[in-house]
C-alpha cells in the first residue's frame, strides 16, 4: 500500500514544526509560550518517528510516538507545578525575573 503522504513532506513539515518550536524556545520570554514550544518541538519529532514508520512499513514510529507523548505529559505536569511555584513567589512568568534565583 502506497502511503497517502510522502515521506519528504512528512519529514519537511516535522522540520518545519521543529524549527517554530526552537524559534519559540528562543525568542519567547513567558515560561507558558517556552513549555508551549517545547510541546510543538516534542510533537515534530513524533511526527517524524510516524512518517518514517509508515514510509518503512514499521510499527516502531507509532511506539515511539507513544513513548513521545508519555515524556510530553509528564514533561507538562512537572513543568505547570514548577510554574505555578515560580509564579507565586515572583508574581510573573517572564524569564527575567528567573535570574534572580541565581545562588
Amino acid at each position: 500500500m502506497m502511503p497517502l503522504i510522502s515521506m519528504e513532506y512528512g519529514l519537511v513539515l516535522a522540520g518545519i514544526l521543529f524549527a517554530i518550536g526552537l524559534g519559540g524556545v528562543m525568542a519567547r520570554r513567558n515560561m507558558i509560550f517556552i513549555l508551549f514550544s517545547l510541546e510543538i518541538m516534542l510533537n515534530a519529532a513524533g511526527l517524524a518517528f510516524i512518517v518514517a514508520g509508515a514510509a518503512w512499513g514499521h510499527a516502531d514510529g507509532q511506539v515511539m510516538f507513544i513513548f513521545i507523548l508519555a515524556v510530553a505529559a509528564s514533561e507538562v505536569a512537572v513543568g505547570l507545578a514548577l510554574l505555578l511555584k515560580f509564579r507565586e513567589q515572583h508574581k510573573g512568568l517572564e524569564t527575567e525575573s528567573a535570574r534572580q534565583m541565581r545562588g
